[in-house]
């Protein structure tokens, strides 16, 4: 119960934030801005031609489903992408606002324990990267989906495996504010995480290029237990495209971005328990 209310207070602090605001206007007007730049001539369930800002993209006969396809693999891609770097930017200072003097005394002179502190927060912060994450997603379906009579809801595993992949980026940036409290430096973890979860999905094509040795086996064991970040956004792209994936490739991707996620927290929570404020 302690951590729902813990929850909310964050959920709060959010929406009275000006940056969310703002990215929900923008995410709104990027919306509204490709719903009436975009023109699709649809002919009897086949696209006869495309125009952006009146000038024509393409001009051949396709069934419009074959036709969108790169349309929805583009936009499941940037969704992914926008939602992990705005996230990374925009979440940075909870971690350290929820422990600036004088708050964090009062908070834990309250009946909250520490743990109860870490998950609400975390729980919160996860809750608003996915709302943000859906509403471009459904949005960019439901505009293409009028335009075009055709509904292609595999681009919305693109906003919830995003959301997915920001849980164990946004864990270890709070637990990176219990070192030190500066929301720059969250950040700034928070991208070389994004970063290295790009580089340890391509880790198997990176190996073959190391010479076997040290340098190899360190980079193999480096990698090894970072989300793959690279490798659920090509399962977002494919399944927007419609595209085959492999379901048990994608629950190992998902389970191990969770397992490392709460393994970080455990961490956390053991750390914030050694602190003294």
């Amino acid at each position: 119960m302690t951590v729902l209310v813990v929850y909310m207070d964050v959920i709060r602090e959010a929406i009275a934030r000006k940056w969310f605001l703002a990215l929900a206007l923008s995410t709104t007007i990027a919306l509204a801005i490709v719903g009436l730049a975009l023109r699709l001539d649809v002919v009897d369930g086949a696209l006869a031609a495309s125009r952006l800002f009146g000038q024509i993209l393409d001009s051949d006969i396709k069934s419009i489903d074959i036709a969108l396809r790169p349309v929805f693999q583009v936009g499941a891609y940037a969704v992914y992408y926008i939602v992990m770097v705005t996230g990374v930017f925009g979440c940075s200072g909870f971690g350290p606002s929820m422990l600036a003097p004088g708050r964090i005394e009062h908070l834990l002179s309250l009946p909250v324990r520490r743990i109860e502190l870490l998950l609400g927060t975390y729980l919160g912060v996860v809750t608003i990267s996915s709302v943000i994450a859906m509403y471009g997603t459904i949005g960019l379906v439901l505009i293409l989906g009028v335009k075009t009579g055709y509904w292609n809801w595999g681009m919305i595993s693109a906003g919830w495996l995003a959301a997915i992949s920001f849980a164990p980026i946004y864990a270890s940036m709070l637990v990176s504010s219990l070192i030190v409290r500066s929301a720059p430096f969250c950040g700034l973890v928070g991208i070389s995480l994004v970063t290295a979860g790009i580089v340890a999905g391509y880790r198997e094509n990176l190996l073959a290029l190391w010479e076997p040795g040290i340098g190899r086996t360190a980079f193999e064991l480096l990698m090894a237990p970072l989300p793959k970040i690279s490798s659920l956004a090509q399962i977002a792209g494919h399944s927007a495209a419609s595209a085959p994936i492999d379901p048990g490739e994608m629950a190992r991707l998902v389970a191990g971005s969770s397992v490392f996620a709460a393994a970080v927290l455990a961490f956390g929570a053991w750390l914030f328990e050694k602190k003294d404020f």
